[in-house]
């Protein structure tokens, strides 16, 4: 079981990215993924999660309305795009996969990607 994060980089306030995390080595279908970040000194918190039943929650209440969540089972990859980026956004993004279910815990979470880093900055 694989996942590799991607498409994090260095974007002005007010910008827009989307992050990408493919699946390898198991079937995308029956998890969950969740975004999870973590920025200098702080804990890591669950930005937004996708279901095997393509249901999505978004735990951070600063993205709301500004990060969403979609998933292409066939291309085994889940996208977070991102816009009106803001410099409390800066940190490193990761996603996870679970079995079937969302969860805003990190504990609850299997399987881990390397991370991308995200900065915002002017």
């Amino acid at each position: 079981v694989q996942l590799q994060a991607f498409g994090g980089g260095l974007v002005q306030p007010g910008g827009s990215l989307r992050l990408s995390c493919a699946a390898s080595g198991f079937t995308l279908d029956n998890y969950a993924i969740g975004w999870f970040r973590q920025a200098p000194g702080k804990e890591r918190e669950g930005v937004s999660c996708i279901d095997s039943g393509h249901n999505s929650w978004t735990y951070a209440d600063s993205v709301k309305g500004r990060f969403t969540i979609s998933r292409d089972d066939v291309k085994s990859t889940v996208y977070l795009e991102m816009t009106s980026l803001k410099p409390e956004d800066t940190a490193i993004y990761y996603c996870a996969a679970r079995a079937y279910r969302c969860s805003a815990s990190r504990t609850a979470f299997n399987y881990w990607g390397q991370g991308t880093q995200v900065t915002v900055s002017s």
